[in-house]
């Protein structure tokens, strides 16, 4: 059976419409979705951001008094040092027999050298400067400022020591052989021994590391300097003459303006050549708080003079 023609003439216009209502989707997603947004940047990892904020400072020998030396490495040799002179990494500076010298980290850091110190540079950056202290004793002075953090580290040499902070002034003694005393005089200071235990070295206290030891729990700084002497007799018959006593462990002890090295208990001895007739010698104690206790002895060298011919001995 034929179809009418009604029906033949809607045919066309049923497969247009199903043709037309198929293409508005692909229509929609070519002419008028709106495009994906673009994938954020990846995000640096934390060791690569600060990779990018930290940046190198200068360091320089700011100022100085008497005998100071700057050599570049461990392998370098020595030579004399010139004021504004600039340091970096590796670099070792030392002071002789009463003299001294502060180093600068621009405004950050200001580290001062006493006599007969030594000072290895390590790492330098607007974040960090750290520090080695080979031996004597040295004053560190950390400024902070706003929106800015920065960590000083002054780790001592030949010992399991550590000193920082982000704030303040502290001072620290390394006898080269272990002890190591830390004292602090502003703000506070992390003191970290053997294994990573660790004490919080407030203003007004010390604390400190003997070989193979964890920090002491810090403890007021003394008001004077413990110095208990074993002087020889006061009339000596020989050119030299064992001079003996005791300090706190850590502070420092310097006979005649020579630095004297102490054991862990604090104990030092030393030979000391005598002249003819009176010799005055002086002993001095500085601890880690900037006090000092000093005492004086006079030893006379009274020289024996023998006779071979008469047989007698002249004084």
């Amino acid at each position: 059976m034929v179809a009418p023609p009604s029906r033949r003439r809607q045919a066309p216009f049923l497969i247009g419409l199903v043709l037309i209502l198929a293409a508005l989707p692909v229509g929609w997603f070519v002419f008028l979705r709106e495009p994906p947004a673009p994938l954020p940047p990846p995000v640096p990892s934390p060791a690569a951001a600060s990779a990018e904020v930290k940046k190198a400072v200068e360091l320089v020998l700011s100022s100085f008094e008497g005998s100071v030396d700057v050599k570049h490495g461990e392998a370098g040799a020595w030579m004399p040092a010139t004021k504004d002179m600039p340091l970096r990494p590796t670099d070792v500076v030392r002071t002789g027999r009463g003299s001294w010298a502060v180093v600068l980290n621009g405004e950050a850091v200001e580290l001062r050298m006493e006599a007969e110190t030594e000072v290895s540079v390590a790492e330098l950056s607007d974040q960090l400067s750290e520090f080695l202290l080979n031996n004597g004793m040295a004053t560190a002075t950390v400024r902070g400022r706003p929106n800015v953090r920065h960590t000083f580290i002054l780790k001592a040499k030949g010992a399991e020591a550590e000193a920082s902070t982000a704030q303040g002034t502290f001072t620290m003694s390394n006898n080269g052989k272990g002890t190591v005393s830390v004292g602090t005089r502003e703000g506070d200071v992390k003191l970290t021994g053997k294994e990573g235990k660790y004490v919080i070295v407030r203003a007004g206290q010390r604390s400190i590391v003997r070989p193979g030891q964890a920090p002491t729990e810090p403890d007021p700084i003394p008001s004077t300097v413990f110095l208990k002497m074993k002087w020889p007799a006061a009339r000596q018959k020989k050119s030299e003459v064992v001079i003996a006593g005791r300090i706190d462990p850590g502070d420092r002890v310097m006979v005649g303006g020579v630095s004297v090295p102490t054991d862990e208990k604090g104990d030092f001895k030393l030979t000391l050549p005598l002249k003819e007739g009176r010799n005055t010698v002086q002993v001095t104690a500085v601890g880690v708080g900037g006090t000092r206790q000093s005492e004086q002895q006079d030893l006379t060298f009274e020289k024996i003079i023998f006779e071979p011919e008469t047989g007698k001995i002249f004084e």
